[in-house]
């Protein structure tokens, strides 16, 4: 399994951004797909998930703000960032899952796009 991230770029501060990830390959084994972000200096964490079923899970910070979903064939998932804050800013990542459960440990993840920057300005 293969995932492409788009989107991100230089947002200003309340402004908004769509990130993209396309599933190819094996798509039938990722059940779970979701976004990590990861800052200069620190650790990746986990910022939403959603399950083939449409389950979903958000970190607290972004609540109200981000929006995860799924495309029609279930291989892509979209991260709609809406209200940006500059410690929003970090290097994004779609991941993917085998299992339905939606985890926030990247460790759980056995399937990694590469990283797209968006940067919030103030």
């Amino acid at each position: 399994v293969q995932l492409q991230a788009s989107g991100g770029g230089l947002v200003q501060a309340g402004g908004s951004s769509r990130l993209s990830c396309v599933a190819s390959g094996r798509v039938g084994s990722v059940d779970s797909m979701g976004w990590f972000r990861q800052a200069p200096g620190k650790e990746r964490e986990f910022v939403a998930a959603i399950s083939r079923s449409g389950g979903s899970a958000y970190r607290d910070s972004v609540k109200g703000r981000f929006t995860i979903s799924r495309g029609s064939t279930k291989n892509t998932v979209y991260l709609e960032m809406n209200s940006l804050k500059p410690e929003d800013t970090a290097v994004y990542y779609c991941a993917g899952s085998q299992v339905h459960i939606i985890y926030q440990q990247p460790e759980r993840y056995r399937y990694w796009g590469q990283g797209t920057q968006v940067t919030v300005s103030s």
